[in-house]
Parts: C-alpha cells; structure tokens; sequence
C-alpha cells in the first residue's frame, strides 16, 4: 500500500567533525542531504521527530524535506547507529527525481495465521526485505506476505510468489525464499557423567587464591 507523502522540517548545519557530539546532547540528529545534480548540505533534525517519521517510513517512503524555502522529495538513506548504544546518531537524504525510477530496499510485513504452525511447526523467516524498482511516488513503505498458504512442514514462500503492482518491477531473484516452515528442533540432553569413584569431596579439594583478580579496561570510542 503506497501511503501519503510526509513532511519534515530541518536546519543547515555548521556544526561539523567531533562537534556534532555536542549538537546530539542538545536533541539534534545531524545529516547529509545529496543527490543527482544536487549539491550535497549538512543539514540537522529534531532528533525525537525524526526518528518517530523513520520508523514510519523507513528507507522507501517518499518524504518532503523542507529547508528554509526549498522543498525537496528525498528518501531516507544510510541510517547510522551508535555501537554502543545503538542510538540513531547520523542519516542520510537522498534528493530523487520523483520523473525517474529508484531502486529502493522495501520491508516485508507478514500477515495472517500458518495451519502449520498452529500444528507445534516453526516459521522461519529468511528474509525480511526485498529490491523493488518504481518511481518514488509508487515506493510502498512495506509489502505484505500472507503466511496463511503455509499448511504443512517443507512449505516456503519466495520471492516469486509476491504480487506487486503494475506501478513496480521486483528487482530481487524470484527464487530467493522468504519465509518457509521447519519441523520444531528437538535439543538433546547431554549424558550426566558419573562421579568418579575416589574423588576427593568438592569441601575437601584445595582452591586457589582468591588473590588472583584481572580488571577490564573499557574504552570509550572517539566520534
């Protein structure tokens, strides 16, 4: 489902470098807006807005971006996480020719119910996202899958079984598989070795010295 273009404020950006460690505090996001024939701008959002209008869209809903008195449509690219406390911490902007075709990444949302996994089977989602072809304007922000064809173990569904629009062109291998079922796996239980004769009680065996400690040292990464 194609769902109604947003709208996002932002500000140029001359914070640069290291500095922007200060800007993330004070609740801004710093990004890159780029694009054919475009001059690339350092621009920086609301960071909490942001963030709310990226989980709504993600990388294929098309986006107004609004700078001073330009409006520019632009897709969400490159969203960069910090790794240590996988907080949002870059993006990018992708300016488009809303005239010409974009390869753009677009997630899968799987819905209705599997007989086979009302049966004790497991779903095994291999992939959650697929490679589409279209004009901006006609990018879903996701494609549903119905799992409800899935009635018995071995059943799979792949990239060749999705139905898109007219509007849109798979890009991805029609044999890549998305989602299938497996019988459950059954762990095995390791054999409890026996006690071997003559040991010496645990309370009566010689420990060694609680003296001998190591720290470890935490390094905190440089932006």
């Amino acid at each position: 489902m194609v769902k109604e273009k947003k709208q996002i404020k932002a500000e140029l950006r001359t914070v640069l470098g290291r500095k922007v460690k200060q800007l993330r505090k004070d609740g801004f996001l710093p990004a890159t807006v780029y694009g054919h024939n475009f001059e690339p701008k350092s621009i920086q959002f609301k960071t909490m807005v942001l963030e709310r209008l990226y989980d709504e869209v993600g990388e294929s809903g098309l986006v107004e971006l609004l700078i001073d008195t330009q409006k520019l449509p632009i897709l969400f690219r490159n969203p960069q996480y910090s790794p240590v406390e996988s907080e949002l911490i870059h993006i990018d902007c992708y300016k488009v020719n809303l005239k010409e075709k974009i390869t753009a990444t677009v997630p899968i949302e799987f819905i209705g119910e599997s007989q086979a996994v009302k049966e004790g089977n497991v779903l095994v989602e291999v992939s959650n996202e697929v490679e589409v072809d279209a004009l901006p304007a006609d990018l879903p922000e996701s494609i549903t899958v119905d799992i409800s064809v899935l009635n018995e173990v071995d059943d799979m569904i792949t990239v060749g079984d999705i139905k898109l629009d007219e509007k849109m062109e798979m890009i991805t291998q029609s044999d890549q598989v998305i989602v299938k079922i497996e019988k459950p796996r059954v762990e095995e239980m390791a054999p409890v070795e026996e006690e071997a004769q003559g040991a010496a009680p645990a309370m009566n065996q010689k420990t060694e010295s609680a003296s001998d400690k190591s720290s470890v040292d935490k390094e905190e990464k440089a932006e």
